[in-house]
């Protein structure tokens, strides 16, 4: 599920929408859900991508088997890949296959260029080459070998970036937040224990009320907080504060304003994390600066 760090980071990203467009609050809210919803198809777009891998070994194995001159390699092959625990338990995953089934563009062709030279880079790696010769077998092994190989081939892979832009312009923005999903999803995996189940993305309706309060009230109240910050600035004028800077400073101190039970300083903390994510380096201490002021201005603790 989404944590409240990107449940914020989602209505950071609204806001900016919303004014760049103004729309009306009721469609802004619509959309922002919407956007959540497609964090979940890139999510198993992400887990079809690692099955694909595995489906595509497979084939690999039996066209070497039907060839005419034949190895030994070819007669008999390693079949650790194919049979990594974690891998078998994704193909099997009954929430992934339910939902690829309505969405078909989330399947991954096995001629797909980028797979297949992906599948390549893998096999061409010392770390792959190092798992195949180990001849122990764990779901432990299984595990942390599929959890290094999402990290370094999907996560930090630059072309299955430029992919995802390509396909859906906000995945591009939302790929961090999906990343550390399939991440958790690997993690929790347990041996001889199958998971029907994969991760939500709004756990509960507190979550969503959560979402839509600090949306609605940051929109409602954006004239008198942006007054807040302009009067806590020092030699600086408010026009020249970045945009993103000032959507992050207003998010911040409506939650400051009207989710009174959450610690000051968790708010303080979540959105400086935000800063980094979506701003400039010099923006963290910027908005850490305005937000602590504005805490000991109100005594909000």
């Amino acid at each position: 599920m989404l944590g409240r760090r990107q449940i914020r980071e989602k209505v950071v990203q609204t806001l900016y929408s919303y004014h760049q467009n103004p729309i009306k609050t009721d469609v802004l809210e619509k959309n922002m859900f919407t956007e959540i919803e497609k964090i979940y198809h890139l999510y198993i777009y992400q887990l079809n991508f690692l099955v694909a891998l595995k489906d595509l070994a497979e084939n690999q194995i039996e066209i070497a088997k039907n060839k005419y001159i034949k190895t030994e390699e070819d007669l008999n092959p390693n079949l650790k890949f194919v049979n990594n625990q974690v891998l078998l338990q994704l193909e099997q995953n009954e929430e992934r296959l339910s939902f690829t089934s309505k969405h078909k563009n989330l399947n991954w062709e096995l001629h797909d260029d980028l797979l297949v030279k992906t599948f390549q880079r893998i096999v061409a790696g010392k770390r792959y080459q190092d798992y195949m010769e180990d001849s122990n077998l764990s779901f432990e092994d299984d595990q942390k070998f599929i959890g290094k190989l999402f990290l370094r081939y999907i996560a930090e892979n630059e072309d299955f970036h430029d992919r995802l832009e390509a396909m859906e312009l906000s995945w591009a923005d939302d790929f961090h937040i999906a990343n550390s999903m399939v991440q958790k999803t690997i993690g929790f995996m347990k041996q001889d224990q199958p998971s029907h189940t994969l991760i939500k993305m709004i756990k509960d309706l507190d979550d969503r009320n959560f979402a839509k309060k600090l949306l609605i009230q940051s929109i409602s109240h954006w004239d008198s907080i942006e007054k807040k910050v302009e009067e806590r600035l020092e030699n600086w004028d408010l026009d020249r504060i970045s945009l993103m800077d000032k959507i992050i400073l207003i998010a911040a101190i409506s939650e400051l304003d009207f989710f009174p039970l959450t610690p000051a300083r968790v708010i303080i903390n979540e959105f400086i994390e935000i800063s980094k994510v979506f701003a400039t380096e010099k923006s963290q201490i910027f908005v850490n600066g305005i937000l602590d002021k504005y805490t000991k201005d109100i005594s909000r603790a």
